[in-house]
C-alpha cells in the first residue's frame, strides 16, 4: 500500500470510509470501536519508546518485542473491525487462537517473578508501569466498544476474546515492569469508615 498523500478533504462533512469504500459518520459504533482500538496501539507505541528509554538487560529488547507485536495485531485487528461483516479481502489479516494463547504464556511468564497480589494495584510507581495502566483502561474501552458493536452487527468473538486477555496482559506486564525496574507497587489502602 502506498499513501501519496494524508488529507482527502472527504472527512469534512463528519463521514469517512469503510475498508470496503462503504460511506459512515465518524462517529458510529464501528468507527468509535476501531477508533479506540487505534487509541490503544498509540498508547502502547508510547509504552514501548518509554521502556526502551528506561530499561536495560535482557529483557529490553524482548518487551519491547513483544509490544511491537501486540502492536501489529491491535492493527489487524482495527482493519477487520472496519470492514462490514459480509465483506473480505485477499490477505485479510485474523484474530487466532494462538494470538490469545500468546499471551496467555506471556502472562505465566511474568507472573512467575511476581508476589500474590494481596490489595488492588494503583497506577504510579514508575512511567512505563503507568503508562502500562493507561494502555490497559484503553484496552478495556475498546473492549466495551466491541461489544456494543457486536450487539448491533456480528462481530468475529476472538476480537472480544483478544482485546480482554490483552488487558489482562498489560496488567501483568504493568506489574512485572514495576518488579523488573526495582520500583514499589502501589497499592490500594481502604479508607476507615469511622
Amino acid at each position: 500500500m502506498r499513501i501519496t498523500r494524508v488529507y482527502t478533504k472527504t472527512g469534512d462533512k463528519g463521514k469517512t470510509r469503510l475498508a470496503g469504500g462503504q460511506q459512515v459518520w465518524k462517529d458510529s459504533v464501528r468507527v468509535d470501536a476501531y477508533g479506540t482500538v487505534d487509541e490503544l496501539n498509540a498508547a502502547l507505541g508510547i509504552v514501548r519508546a518509554w521502556w526502551l528509554k528506561e530499561a536495560r538487560g535482557t529483557a529490553r529488547a524482548s518487551v519491547a518485542q513483544e509490544i511491537r507485536r501486540m502492536q501489529n495485531k491491535l492493527f489487524d485487528l482495527g482493519g477487520l473491525l472496519a470492514t462490514l461483516p459480509d465483506q473480505s479481502f485477499p490477505n485479510m489479516p485474523t484474530i487466532q487462537s494462538a494470538d490469545v494463547t500468546r499471551l496467555e504464556d506471556l502472562m505465566d511468564d511474568w507472573q512467575k517473578d511476581l508476589r500474590s497480589l494481596r490489595e488492588f494495584v494503583l497506577p504510579g510507581g514508575g512511567m512505563t508501569s503507568s503508562m502500562l495502566h493507561l494502555a490497559r483502561t484503553i484496552c478495556r474501552r475498546a473492549e466495551r466498544r466491541c461489544v456494543t458493536l457486536m450487539q448491533k452487527e456480528p462481530v468475529d468473538p476472538a476480537i472480544i476474546t483478544y482485546l480482554n486477555r490483552l488487558s489482562d496482559a498489560l496488567f501483568v506486564l504493568a506489574r512485572w515492569v514495576s518488579h523488573r525496574l526495582g520500583e514499589e507497587e502501589v497499592l490500594w489502602e481502604r479508607t476507615n469508615p469511622n
